[in-house]
């Protein structure tokens, strides 16, 4: 089993600047794509589909990370498991091509779909991934907004700062 050290576990906490980046990049992606569809000259039941796609497309993408970054930390992940998030993965991306290809809608429409989708894509992951690092980072005070509590006002023991360093 992999285990990192403290101090690697703090190399790759992200910083809170990076977090939000991340975060931003993921709202313009998915408010992008869903004012785009909401907009879009097509039939209620073409707007479903891509909605779907985006979906499954997302939830996929955040599936298919967790599981490579479990298999990786070597926490146990099933074949099966790991083959069903790649083949959703790559099925949402390849149902995105096709029903692009098929519409009948202006290329620099397509392009938008394809350029929202790859943020979002992108953004997702990361957004994920740094949820992750911050989770299992051992000094999370730089990302104190992902804690539901925030400890205001303490004084620090020797305990305390000999376990921070």
């Amino acid at each position: 089993m992999n285990k990192m050290t403290s101090a690697e576990q703090s190399i790759n906490q992200p910083t809170t600047a990076y977090v939000f980046a991340t975060w931003a990049a993921l709202a313009i992606g998915v408010f992008g794509y869903l004012i785009g569809l909401w907009n879009a000259t097509l039939e209620f039941n073409e707007k479903g589909y891509y909605l779907a796609v985006f979906l499954l497309s997302m939830f996929a993408a955040v599936t298919l990370q967790k599981t490579v970054r479990d298999k990786e930390e070597g926490i146990p992940v099933t074949g099966i498991f790991s083959s069903i998030c790649w083949v959703a993965f790559l099925a949402g991306i390849a149902l995105l091509i096709l029903g692009l290809f098929n519409a009948q809608m202006l290329l620099s429409e397509k392009g938008f779909y394809c350029m929202a989708f790859a943020l979002s894509l992108f953004a997702v992951i990361t957004t994920q991934k740094n949820i992750r690092d911050v989770a299992g980072a051992p000094n999370k005070e730089n990302l104190s907004f992902f804690n539901a509590s925030k400890k205001s006002d303490t004084t620090l023991s020797d305990d305390d700062i000999s376990n921070e360093i």
